[in-house]
């Protein structure tokens, strides 16, 4: 499974989790683990770690993950009280008033937001500890979490995984097999700007980390190396939404916020989109080398499903601005961002950092209508049609 990054997006993630687990049961299939091998990206990661470290058991997993989305505060991600946002607003203020005259080193900011309150949720929520023991006991393959190299410029995949799978080198992106920590998913779900890098040791040594949806050319790569031929991708927008709405009249300038969140979505959003074209492209042309020929080639067909939102989350997200705690609802409507149930382009920043619950729901409820949307193709792809239980090979399709 291929779980993509996205910020608060990423609670449509959960609801799709959620119907397929109750597809399962359905099924009549109660135990085992439906995805041996999970990749994820930013906050996608988060989602891929909590599933991993529950793999002897994916119902209860995904319940606890639906239990959080359901109720998350921005609290519980990033420092929104007064006297935090004063403190980081001052410093911004001196960088951009004082410049290079009056701003010290120690006193620059390293980013927007303090999201120290996500360490502690991950040390409370993402039982890392279990995870050799998933691996050893077969109720996983592999989980692998990607981050972004801000001292070489490349892209990084951290993975853990049962089998000896060699660390592989592609242009500009390679992976390193090590114990996955905590720091390695703030590195993965540190968005740009922001929230803070986070120091790793990565493949040429110590460095600093951000997002691993920047300059991720290739999403699907990493679960292919970990040895999986047939795929599940969870996106988190643009391959199944609407076209945006098209303001009528003379556009306006854009705004801090419509830019932002133009970066954002370029950010999060394009590259699982072209990597997905691009494998369905490879398969299309395998189909047309004769079977016998195949194998000369370094090309194999992957079975995908995807599964993307229907709607646009930023225009749902817009709907739900309100529900910010008011220090973080001024600063957004500072940069331009949307104010009131007024839906728009300016709503994709909001998207990304409105962690409410009020939003959450309405995704996880979207998530969940769409793979129910989907069912029949579901059903095919982990084969419930055939009536054939797997729940005596934990680590297989189930």
């Amino acid at each position: 499974m291929v779980l993509a990054g996205g910020g608060a997006r990423a609670a449509y993630q959960v609801g799709v989790l959620e119907a397929i687990a109750e597809m399962r049961r359905e099924a009549g299939i109660r135990s085992g683990n439906p995805f041996p091998v999970i990749c994820g990206t930013s906050a996608g990661a988060i989602n891929a770690s909590a599933l991993a470290c529950g793999a002897d058991d994916f119902d209860d997993a995904v319940a606890q993950m639906v239990e959080v989305w359901k109720n998350f505060h921005v609290q519980q991600v990033y420092q929104a009280e007064i006297a935090d946002m004063v403190t980081s607003g001052a410093r911004w203020l001196s960088l951009l008033s004082m410049g290079w005259i009056f701003a010290q080193k120690r006193l620059r900011p390293k980013s927007l937001l303090n999201n120290e309150p996500l360490r502690a949720l991950l040390s409370q929520r993402i039982p890392l500890a279990r995870l050799p023991d998933m691996l050893e006991s077969g109720h996983l393959d592999g989980l692998a979490i990607t981050a972004s190299n801000y001292t070489s410029g490349e892209h990084v995949t951290f993975y853990e995984s049962r089998g000896a799978i060699a660390p592989w080198v592609r242009n500009q992106r390679l992976a390193q097999r090590c114990r996955l920590e905590h720091a390695h998913l703030l590195a993965s779900s540190a968005i740009p700007f922001v929230f803070p890098a986070i120091s790793l040791e990565g493949p040429q040594g110590l460095a600093y980390f951000g997002d691993g949806a920047m300059r991720q050319t290739a999403p699907i790569s990493p679960v292919i190396h970990l040895g999986a031929q047939r795929i599940f991708v969870i996106g988190a927008g643009r391959m199944s939404e609407p076209p945006a709405r098209r303001p009528e009249g003379k556009p306006s300038y854009p705004s801090m916020a419509h830019i932002a969140g133009h970066a954002l979505s370029s950010i999060f959003l394009d590259t699982l989109a072209v990597d997905v074209e691009r494998a369905k492209r490879i398969n299309q042309t395998l189909a047309l080398i004769p079977p016998e020929k195949r194998n000369s080639t370094h090309l194999q067909h992957i079975d995908l499903l995807i599964i993307s939102p229907s709607q646009r989350l930023d225009e749902i997200a817009a709907r739900h601005v309100d529900a910010l705690p008011p220090t973080v609802g001024s600063l957004l409507r500072v940069l331009g961002a949307p104010g009131g149930a007024r839906a728009g382009q300016d709503g994709a920043l909001v998207s990304y950092l409105l962690f409410e619950a009020d939003y959450t729901r309405e995704l996880i409820a979207l998530g969940r209508a769409d793979a129910m949307a989907q069912r029949e193709a579901i059903h095919r792809f982990f084969g419930w049609d055939s009536g054939l239980s797997r729940d005596s090979s934990p680590a297989g399709p189930a």
